[in-house]
Parts: C-alpha cells; sequence; structure tokens
C-alpha cells in the first residue's frame, strides 16, 4: 500500500516539481529487536561477532588502552573457536542459524499475523540483531522504504540493562543520525513487572514443570549477570530483574526459600551481580538437594546461555555434586504465552498512533 506524504489537498493546490522524489508515508513500523547471534560456529564468523560485541563500549567499560589488547591479542584469538564449538551444539542445522534468529523471526512473524485483522496493512514488522545480522540501520531503512513514517522500536530485553537494552537503542539512533527525514520513533519500556509478562512466565512455567517426572525441591530464577560496578553507577537492571523474580514468586505462590534469585554468565576477574548461578548450583547439591529446575526469565528466546549455559554446563555441575534430577525448563520464546506478552507491549505502545 503506498500512501502520498503531500495530503490530497496540498497536491491539487500546490504543483509538485517534475523531478520531485517519490515518498511514502502513513504507515507504522514496528521493530523487534534482540541481541544477535554469528552467521556461523567457524573461527572467522566467530570471531567476527565476538569482535563487534566485546569493542561495544557499553558491554565492556574498561579503559580502551587496557582492553584493546587484550581483546585482540588474547580474547579473539582463543575465544572464537571455543564458543564455536558451544555455539555448534545448539545451531540450527535446517536454517543454518542460532537459534536466537529463528525464534526472533517466528516472534516478529506471529505478532504481524495475530495484529494484521485489527490493524491492516498500516503496521509493518520487522527484527534486528544489535550484532551481526539482519543489522539495526538496514532494517530501519526497509520500514522507511515502505511508508513508516513512525517507528515504534522494541528491545527484547524486559529488564532494562545499559549493555542491552541501550545499546540496542543506540545502533538505531546512529542509523538515525545518518537520515535526512527521519522517522518520528518511540522505543518501548522495560516490561519487567508488566502483568502480562508476568502471567505468561507463570503459564508457561506451569506448564514445564507439569511435564516433568519430578517435582523440583528448589527452582533458580537465573538471570544474565552484569559487573557490579555497573550498578553502582547507577543501572537499573538488578532492581528490575528483583522485581520480576518477586512478581513471579508471588503469582506462583511460591516461598523464596524454593526459588531464589541468581545472575550468570559472568566473565572476567570483577565481582559481578550475586549470587552466581553455576555456585549456588553446586552448593545445592553438595548440600543434599536432589532435585532441581533452573528458569531463565530474562531472556526473550533461548540461546547460547540458556541452551548451553544453563541447561548442559550446570546440569552437569549439578549432577556431578550429587544432584540427582535437573530440569530446564524453557523461555517463553515463540510460544503463545511468550507472543501474548509481546502483543501486550506493542499494543500499548501503538496507543495514539492507531
Amino acid at each position: 500500500m503506498t500512501v502520498e506524504m503531500t495530503p490530497v489537498a496540498d497536491r491539487q493546490t500546490v504543483p509538485m516539481p517534475s523531478d520531485h522524489p517519490s515518498a511514502r508515508g502513513g504507515r507504522l513500523g514496528v521493530l523487534l529487536m534482540n541481541l544477535g547471534t554469528p552467521e556461523g560456529t567457524s573461527y572467522w564468523p566467530m570471531r567476527a561477532y565476538l569482535r563487534e560485541f566485546l569493542s561495544d563500549r557499553r558491554v565492556i567499560e574498561t579503559s580502551r588502552w587496557l582492553w584493546w589488547p587484550l581483546l585482540n591479542l588474547i580474547i579473539l584469538t582463543t575465544r572464537p573457536g571455543r564458543k564455536g564449538k558451544d555455539y555448534a551444539s545448539i545451531w540450527n542445522k535446517e536454517r543454518d542459524e542460532g537459534p536466537l534468529k529463528t525464534i526472533t523471526r517466528s516472534q516478529t512473524e506471529q505478532l504481524a499475523e495475530r495484529l494484521k485483522p485489527a490493524m491492516g496493512e498500516r503496521v509493518v514488522f520487522d527484527w534486528a540483531m544489535r550484532y551481526g545480522f539482519p543489522d539495526v540501520k538496514s532494517r530501519l531503512k526497509a520500514l522507511l522504504a515502505q511508508g513508516c513514517d513512525r517507528i515504534l522500536l522494541v528491545p527484547l530485553y524486559p529488564q532494562y540493562a545499559a549493555p542491552t537494552s541501550a545499546t540496542a537503542c543506540d545502533q538505531a539512533f546512529r542509523a538515525l543520525m545518518q537520515m535526512r527525514w527521519q522517522p518520528s520513533v518511540r522505543v518501548a519500556p522495560p516490561y519487567h513487572d508488566d502483568p502480562a509478562y508476568i502471567k505468561a512466565l507463570a503459564a508457561s512455567m506451569r506448564a514445564s514443570l507439569a511435564k516433568l517426572d519430578f517435582e523440583p525441591e528448589i527452582i533458580l530464577c537465573s538471570f544474565h549477570g552484569m559487573p557490579k560496578e555497573y550498578l553502582l553507577k547507577g543501572d537499573p537492571y538488578y532492581c528490575h530483574c528483583a522485581k520480576t523474580w518477586r512478581l513471579l514468586r508471588d503469582e506462583l505462590g511460591l516461598p523464596a526459600e524454593r526459588f531464589r534469585l541468581t545472575f550468570q554468565s559472568r566473565f572476567g576477574p570483577d565481582e559481578w551481580l550475586q549470587p552466581y548461578t553455576d555456585e549456588t548450583v553446586k552448593a545445592l547439591a553438595k548440600s543434599g538437594t536432589k532435585s532441581l529446575a533452573i528458569v531463565a526469565p530474562g531472556f526473550s528466546a533461548d540461546c547460547l546461555e540458556t541452551l548451553e549455559e544453563l541447561d548442559v554446563e550446570n546440569r552437569e555441575f549439578f549432577m556431578h555434586n550429587g544432584g540427582e534430577r535437573f530440569a530446564y525448563l524453557p523461555c517463553l520464546n515463540d510460544s503463545q504465552d511468550g507472543v501474548d506478552a509481546l502483543e501486550a507491549v506493542v499494543r500499548r505502545e501503538l496507543m495514539g498512533w492507531l
């Protein structure tokens, strides 16, 4: 559908120059943005992905003179091979892509299908990755080319953090800075305490727990970690995680001692948010806990940090230290519950534009 920028009345009274470039407008764009995934699991695709990710000043705040040689001379020499093997273990071989890409695409397609009856062709949905492809800049251009002069950016991080939500928006704003005619832009706020999100998490967890042949003594609510220094500088991430954990615990009716908050994926020597997931898993097993489940509500889609780190690595920690039964409960992903939560966010943030 093509909608002219110039109103009909104006076109009748103001003659357009013969060389006036064609322009489209009148449509709304919704861009879902997730973290990213390498283009392959071999050394060079992994190196390219890790270099882009670990060069981001939002992710690594260490001074450049100290970080640059460490990154380029050590990390990017040794880490691509090791992480490539981890990615290969979860790779979507049918599509030849990481699961994060597969799931984010499906979430976008399902949202478009759901909202099309109510919003028609006026709203266009697309998706992008902060690191890797499809990149944010190209997808913003694609939305503009389809006549979207108003765009809603939806960072797929329920809990706000500078290394996730902020850097995704930074990338979009960098693209906007290069545009002569910028679209009007909104950014969906974090939805860590949104009732639709909490109810979706609870419903998903209940369904996953019902499929188990055991009842976990303890369930860990594991969020991606970050350096403690970021919290002390004012990042609200820890507080958002704690609120999600509390609201989800209340929704499920679980006592605090059975549903515990932890943080995973720490990197480097600095202190990160605690308690650490891996150390908690080991301690629980050694202290006599025989059955354990882990859920990761901070991830909108399963990825390396959930499918390999939690379901494989932490499973081994638990079983090798005396545990007997372990379960990883999947993320919301592109399930009906997951898309329900995203739909609630998108509908709310489009109000006033529709």
